[in-house]
């Protein structure tokens, strides 16, 4: 699927990485966002609902991306992102670029079909708004 809204998506990453990263340098912009999208969904849906639709992300992932398949099974109260950092350094960096891209668009996608994408995308604002460089958009509707 690559739609508008899957490239949109995917964009934070590419932006905060550029053309040339490493696949460390990918695996740092990846762990960077997650504890972003962690941030800003706890207080909402609390610690134990980010850790499920993470680890659902990743389980899905798996089925495009093997080597994501199986990574973070077991009984877990958090997101093991040194876990997924390493995961990450060990592809090269088209895979991990390739992976990273796909695990937000799963993570994205996953939570739209729970709470619909207009409720999603303004949840998750500040990530891609950090992401593109500029500041977090505040939220004036109140």
């Amino acid at each position: 699927m690559e739609s508008h809204e899957s490239r949109r998506i995917a964009a934070p990453l590419a932006h905060r990485v550029g053309e040339d990263a490493n696949a460390a340098q990918i695996a740092d912009a990846i762990v960077a966002m997650w504890q972003e999208i962690e941030a800003a969904l706890t207080p909402i849906i609390g610690q134990r609902g980010v850790v499920a639709l993470y680890r659902r992300s990743l389980h899905l992932t798996g089925s495009t991306h093997p080597w994501m398949a199986g990574t973070h099974e077991g009984v877990q109260t958090d997101m093991d992102l040194a876990a997924l950092k390493s995961m990450f350094r060990q592809q090269n960096s088209a895979n991990a670029a390739r992976g990273g891209s796909a695990l937000f668009q799963t993570f994205y996608e996953l939570l739209a079909s729970l709470i619909g994408p207009s409720l999603t995308e303004r949840l998750l604002r500040s990530v891609w708004a950090t992401s593109l460089g500029g500041p977090p958009a505040q939220d004036n509707t109140r």
